[in-house]
């Protein structure tokens, strides 16, 4: 039996910054399912996590990692203009365009290297609490290994393995998904481009080494959803939309075959917390890709996740409910922006995708704070 602190389920970018921070004082045990990670869409991160990582102590490492600069984005977003938002007055300086398999990497070797022990592959058999202390036994590649915590983190991703297992209940807000493709790119700038069309909407950004992901985003229960699961479908669709195809072809766009179909719904936990564990990243919170605010909050809400169990080891009371009002202050926030975004686009009011964003970021900007 392996006694410590706290036990992370998920080493994903919330969970590995849980481990990350909490690691040099308390003992911490991470379990990841998957043996390797994953090819990703590729993601921008803010400016603002400039600052997350300096409190990290990370910022002069992330500085030497190859990802590409990220000066603003351009959208054809409620006209048929294209409209550029640069960084240039953000104090924060630029955003990033991440190799993300090898931002996730990165953050994983920080955290075993401060001192958390991995288990991965490892699945979660079994849960049960005694008294104070969790009991927790996985299965890993050489037999099932037990384990011993006083608290439990959830950074498990949309699955939430440990809250549901324990009566928490994902409440889902809308029905998006996603399908994306990488492909060689040549001369791209450092833009996040952004395209509505009747549908959905395109997203295109460049990535390290002279790469570039196309990802379109629908409805998974629209007759559109089939654009964004077939490869060839979206590739063809690509170059009808106006703006977007022209992007492609001054870069030189050319498809490989790295390419996939995922969920991109909002949604949240509820409850996100409770005695001995809380939920942290898409396992707590997560967001519709327009906002570019998930892998941002995922360290976030980390780093909120490590300070919370760090209090609730040391008998402090306040610990969880501070961190649940800071979850429910960052839905509601994030709620009402977005109601705001799409509200943006009125050129096709009457359609069911866009109809439906209106009504539902409604729903979701006046629902009942838990």
């Amino acid at each position: 039996m392996i006694e410590a602190d706290v036990i992370v389920v998920g080493a994903g970018p919330a969970g590995s910054t849980v481990a990350l921070n909490l690691a040099p004082t308390r003992r911490v045990i991470m379990i990841e399912r998957l043996p390797d990670i994953p090819p990703r869409i590729g993601e921008s991160l803010v400016p603002a996590a400039r600052r997350l990582f300096a409190d990290m102590g990370l910022w002069r490492s992330f500085e030497a990692e190859p990802h590409s600069p990220c000066y603003g984005n351009r959208s054809v977003w409620g006209s048929n203009e294209a409209v550029d938002n640069d960084f240039l007055r953000d104090l924060d300086g630029h955003g990033w365009h991440l190799d993300r398999g090898r931002f996730d990497a990165w953050l994983r070797v920080a955290a075993v290297s401060r001192g958390a022990r991995l288990f991965a592959p490892a699945q979660l058999a079994d849960i049960e609490r005694s008294g104070e202390t969790w009991r927790v036994s996985v299965t890993t590649p050489t037999g099932m290994v037990g384990m011993t915590a006083r608290f439990l983190i959830d950074a498990g991703g949309r699955a939430a393995p440990i809250a549901r297992r324990l009566g928490a209940r994902r409440r889902r807000h809308d029905r998006l998904v996603c399908g994306w493709i990488h492909g060689a790119a040549s001369g791209s700038k450092g833009l996040t481009f952004i395209e509505a069309v009747e549908d959905g909407w395109w997203y295109s950004a460049p990535l390290p080494n002279e790469r570039r992901v196309v990802a379109f985003h629908t409805d998974a229960d629209l007759a559109s959803a089939h654009i964004a699961r077939d490869r060839q479908e979206m590739l063809r669709r690509a170059t009808s939309a106006a703006h977007l195809s022209e992007l492609l072809e001054s870069v030189a766009f050319a498809p490989d075959q790295v390419s996939g179909f995922t969920a991109a719904h909002s949604s949240h936990l509820a409850p996100c917390m409770g005695d001995g564990w809380l939920a942290a990243g898409d396992a707590a919170i997560n967001f519709d890709p327009l906002s570019s605010q998930g892998l941002f909050n995922a360290m976030y809400t980390g780093l909120a996740a490590a300070e919370a169990a760090d209090r609730y080891l040391s008998e402090s009371i306040d610990g969880l409910s501070d961190y649940e009002r800071s979850i429910t202050g960052i839905r509601t926030a994030y709620a009402e922006r977005l109601a705001f975004w799409y509200g943006t686009e009125t050129r096709w009011k009457e359609g069911a995708f866009w109809r439906r964003r209106v009504d539902e970021s409604a729903r979701a900007t006046h629902a009942p704070r838990r």
